[in-house]
């Protein structure tokens, strides 16, 4: 088991100096910050020996959380895509346009700058390692959002329909995305992202430019299958039952659980506390450790209902549980060991806190929801007013007034917990007084329905102002077909619209791609079936303001060796302007008619 070195345990503690002045950005070469931002993926605000859980081995992250600020009362939504477009534009997710986590809801908005574009833009080297889930084609990819050095993997997780044909759900020796190349990788994901992330911070350090890297893990998300091996029999030993984890307050656990999933989790995230043992191990090799400001997060509540603390709720829920995160924030020549903050906060405080310490402007035009917290990390006595922040996410192409939502003061929390399917839009509004009450055991929306009157009106009026952002506001962006350089684009199950009531990824699916060609051609449309299918036919559509055109690729099947792409057609004329991009699949099926279903994938590539 990897742990930090031991200087690294015993750096002194910092005093805080009130009012300190920033400092002017040094000349590029000059020792600027440094920023790492960590996001693991399903992570629960319990997962950690710091946060009291007597299991899990993360001995790496509790050092950090004593060595570090942290804020204490943090919010992040309920699923990942919100969370990570609020992260990178600081900015509420419902400006951005991505507001789910599939069919075409998971990209963001080309339009919005990112905390990548800011800081490349200001001399920073920018780095993404993981999981991006804000758009897999020109002009969503991180690549296209400021990130000038990206490995990552497509979609919103291994194992999802964004995975090339067979190498699906490996966690291991994963086919991963460099710069937009397919790339073999050796090693499990989670070790693969952070040894990238060191080198590019070691490269950065060489050339004497500040650099900024986003870790964002896969890990813990599923699936589970491919997991660290030796820490995955370690934790089937221990006992994992509901029993084991502290029970005296706040909401009880299930009564049963699934032990052998969460002796995998457990795995995954103590192999990520490993990982953050060698980053600051590197950190501290290339003589950076006190100019990097290192934060850490998770971007929603635990993929299982397990200990967090108390509190109620999982991954996709609106309470506690579902929402909360840890922050910490380790610089030690600036933040000291140890000091917390009770003042409520979100992502989209990250951007402005990262450009506040690296000490870069906004321009006049930006209009960001988040506010910096370096003033409360530092522990500066500054006047900070109460703020409302509105946490809300679901199912569907937008967001719907008064659907699972939550909003926040420093006292009062409402919310109303239809569920992230939608499904039940007269729940009822539930009211904590979180001060008295931390872990929403007593609802006290019946005791004052004046404070529920007053933050139901201050709810409307921030959804009437995120929903008017832009015109069409909740439209999805569009794919790019045709763009100079950018010769091939991979349509996937990940971004298209759903024509079926299924959820968009069973093998009977069927679905379009909302795209813009910029260019008529020629191109080769080449068509990926489902793994197992075995098509009667295959036909693509493309339909566009003149008209619906339809060609059959039935007759063009190729195989040759390492090829799945197996139905071309090739010479393709594309009317330029928008237009929607269709594949029939047709296949047997146990009835007397055949089915018509979706592609797998379309690739399709500039001649």
């Amino acid at each position: 088991m990897q742990t930090l070195p031991a200087p690294l345990y015993c750096l002194p503690l910092l005093a805080c100096v009130a009012g300190q002045q920033q400092v002017q950005p040094l000349a590029l070469g000059d020792a600027r910050l440094n920023v790492v931002l960590v996001m693991t993926d399903d992570q629960g605000f319990g997962d950690f020996g710091f946060a009291g859980n007597p299991v899990i081995s993360t001995p790496n992250l509790d050092a950090m959380a004593g060595r570090s600020a942290r804020m204490e009362s943090f919010y992040v939504s309920p699923v990942c895509t919100p969370t990570r477009a609020s992260l990178m534009t600081g900015r509420w997710s419902q400006r951005t346009r991505a507001i789910d986590t599939y069919i075409g809801r998971a990209m963001l908005e080309p339009e919005e700058r990112t905390v990548a574009e800011y800081l490349r833009d200001a001399g920073w080297g920018t780095g993404i390692f993981g999981k991006w889930h804000l758009g897999d084609c020109y002009p969503m990819r991180a690549m296209d959002q400021g990130f000038q050095e990206s490995l990552v993997h497509r979609g919103g997780g291994i194992g999802q329909p964004s995975d090339p044909l067979g190498a699906e759900a490996d966690y291991t020796d994963a086919v991963l995305f460099k710069n937009g190349e397919a790339v073999s990788t050796s090693g499990y994901c989670t070790d693969v992202y952070f040894d990238a992330a060191i080198e590019f911070m070691r490269e950065r350090r060489a050339a004497n430019q500040p650099f900024f890297a986003y870790v964002a893990t896969n890990a813990p998300h599923g699936p589970f299958g491919d997991v660290p091996e030796d820490l995955y029999q370690e934790y089937l030993q221990a006992d994992l039952s509901p029993g084991a984890f502290p029970a005296s307050v706040g909401h009880p656990l299930p009564a049963k659980n699934n032990a052998d999933k969460l002796a995998r989790i457990f795995a995954m995230i103590e192999n990520i506390d490993q990982n953050m043992g060698k980053l600051f191990a590197a950190l501290e090799d290339m003589d950076v450790l006190d100019n990097t400001l290192v934060l850490f997060m998770v971007d929603n509540g635990p993929n299982t209902q397990r200990y967090v603390t108390g509190m109620r709720g999982m991954k996709s829920h609106v309470h506690e549980g579902g929402v909360r995160s840890p922050l910490l924030a380790h610089w030690p020549g600036r933040l000291a060991a140890g000091h917390g903050s009770d003042r409520i906060s979100a992502h989209v405080d990250v951007l402005p806190t990262i450009l506040d310490a690296c000490d870069v402007s906004l321009p006049k035009d930006a209009a960001l929801d988040g506010r910096s917290l370096l003033p409360l990390l530092e522990g500066r006595a500054e006047p900070w007013p109460d703020r409302q922040l509105v946490i809300q996410a679901h199912r569907g192409d937008e967001a719907l007034r008064g659907r699972h939502f939550m909003l926040r003061t420093q006292r009062w929390k409402l919310l109303c917990p239809s569920g992230f399917g939608g499904r039940n839009a007269q729940q009822p509004l539930e009211l904590y007084d979180m001060l008295a009450d931390p872990l929403e055991q007593r609802d006290r929306a019946g005791d004052f329905p004046e404070v529920v009157g007053d933050l139901q009106r201050a709810y409307n009026v921030w959804f009437d102002d995120v929903s008017s952002t832009r015109p069409d506001n909740y439209a999805p962006p569009r794919i790019h077909i045709g763009h100079p350089t950018v010769p091939r684009t991979i349509l996937t199950r990940q971004d298209w619209r759903l024509d079926t009531d299924d959820s968009g990824w069973t093998p009977n699916s069927r679905g379009h791609w909302q795209v813009e060609i910029l260019n008529a051609g020629p191109y080769e449309v080449a068509v990926q079936p489902m793994a197992r299918s075995k098509p009667l036919r295959v036909q693509l559509q493309v339909s566009s303001k003149s008209g619906q055109t339809l060609w059959d690729l039935s007759s063009r099947a190729e195989d040759p060796a390492g090829e799945t792409f197996r139905y071309r057609l090739s010479g393709l004329k594309l009317p330029v302007g928008p237009a929607s991009i269709e594949v029939l699949v047709e296949v047997a099926s146990d009835k007397a008619e055949a089915k018509i279903i979706g592609a797998y994938q379309v690739r399709i590539s500039s001649l």
